[in-house]
C-alpha cells in the first residue's frame, strides 16, 4: 500500500501541474503559423520554439527575458501513429503533465512559432537524436516533487537576471523529469552539436603562426539550456515558412484607402 504522504504528494502534483499547464489568453502582436505552411518547411531535427500560452509560460517567458517558453523536436511522421484528428505525430516535447510525448502539428495552432535548423547534419546523426528522445518517450515527470512545479507559480520573482537561468534548474536532477529545452539540448549533446557551448581561447600551438588562438568548446550542462538559445545559437539557422513558402510581396492585397498617400500640402508628401 503506498504511502498516504506519497499519495497526497503525488495527488498536490498533478493539481499543480494541471493548473500551470492551463491556457490563458494573452494579447500578442505577431500572427501565428499556419500548420500547413509549418509542415511543408520542416526537415526533421529541426527545433520548433514556441510562445506558449500556459500560465508556467509566463513565468518561462520572465526567467529567460525571451519570447520563446517551449520547445519541440521536429521528428517527421512517426508509423502509425496518429493523434485523434488523424494527423501525424510528428512533434517529440516534453510536457509537465504527460511527460516526454509525440504530438501533431494541431497542438501548437494558433501560436507564434519559429524554427531553429541545425547545420550541416548527416542523415545518421540525424537519426541519432531523433532517436535519443524517441527511447525516452514516456518518461514523466515526478509530480510528487512539488517545489520543481510551485515555484513557477511566482511568475515575476524579484531576483537579479543572473540568477534567472539557474531557476529553471533546480530539482532532484532526476534526469526522467525532463524540461523541454533540457531534454533537446541533451539530445544535440549525444551527437556532439553545439548549441552555446563555453568558448575558451587559447594560444595556437602552429609554430608558423605565435599570435594565432584556438577556440576550445566547452559543454554546457544540459540544464541550464533554455528555449531561447537555439534561437540565438550561432549553429542554427532561423526558418521562417513564410519565406520558404516563395513570399512575393507584389501579390500582397493592401487595404487601399488605409495605405493611400494623401494630397501633397506645402510640397510635402503625407499619407493618411
Amino acid at each position: 500500500m503506498e504511502n498516504p504522504l506519497h499519495w497526497m504528494a503525488r495527488w498536490i502534483g498533478q493539481r499543480l501541474g494541471q493548473y500551470l499547464t492551463t491556457p490563458r489568453h494573452n494579447h500578442g502582436t505577431t500572427a501565428p503559423v499556419d500548420p500547413e505552411r509549418l509542415l511543408a518547411c520542416l526537415q526533421p531535427g529541426d527545433v520548433l520554439l514556441v510562445e506558449g500560452q500556459a500560465r508556467v509560460s509566463v513565468a518561462i517567458k520572465y526567467l529567460t527575458q525571451s519570447t520563446w517558453s517551449h520547445a519541440a523536436l521536429y521528428a517527421g511522421p512517426l508509423p502509425r501513429q496518429f493523434d485523434p484528428n488523424g494527423r501525424n505525430l510528428c512533434f517529440l516535447e516534453a510536457d509537465i503533465r504527460d511527460g516526454v510525448r509525440a504530438v501533431s502539428v494541431d497542438e501548437f495552432r494558433g501560436l507564434h512559432c519559429r524554427v531553429c535548423r541545425p547545420i550541416g547534419l548527416r542523415e545518421g546523426e540525424i537519426r541519432a537524436l531523433i532517436g535519443f528522445v524517441t527511447d525516452r518517450l514516456g518518461q514523466r515527470y515526478d509530480l510528487k516533487n512539488v517545489i520543481d512545479l510551485a515555484r513557477y507559480l511566482f511568475p515575476t520573482p524579484p531576483v537579479p537576471l543572473r540568477w534567472r537561468r539557474r531557476m529553471l534548474a533546480l530539482g532532484s536532477g532526476d534526469p526522467t523529469r525532463a524540461i523541454c529545452s533540457t531534454l533537446i539540448a541533451q539530445a544535440f549533446q549525444s551527437i556532439r552539436y553545439p548549441i552555446l557551448p563555453l568558448v575558451e581561447t587559447m594560444p595556437s600551438n602552429d609554430p608558423m603562426c605565435p599570435e594565432c588562438h584556438d577556440e576550445i568548446l566547452h559543454v554546457r550542462h544540459h540544464s541550464l539550456f533554455v528555449p531561447k538559445d537555439f534561437d540565438v545559437s550561432p549553429y542554427f539557422a532561423v526558418v521562417k515558412p513564410t519565406l520558404s513558402a516563395g513570399f512575393d510581396h507584389r501579390k500582397l492585397t493592401w487595404h487601399d484607402e488605409e495605405f493611400a498617400p494623401s494630397p501633397v500640402r506645402g510640397g510635402t508628401l503625407e499619407t493618411a
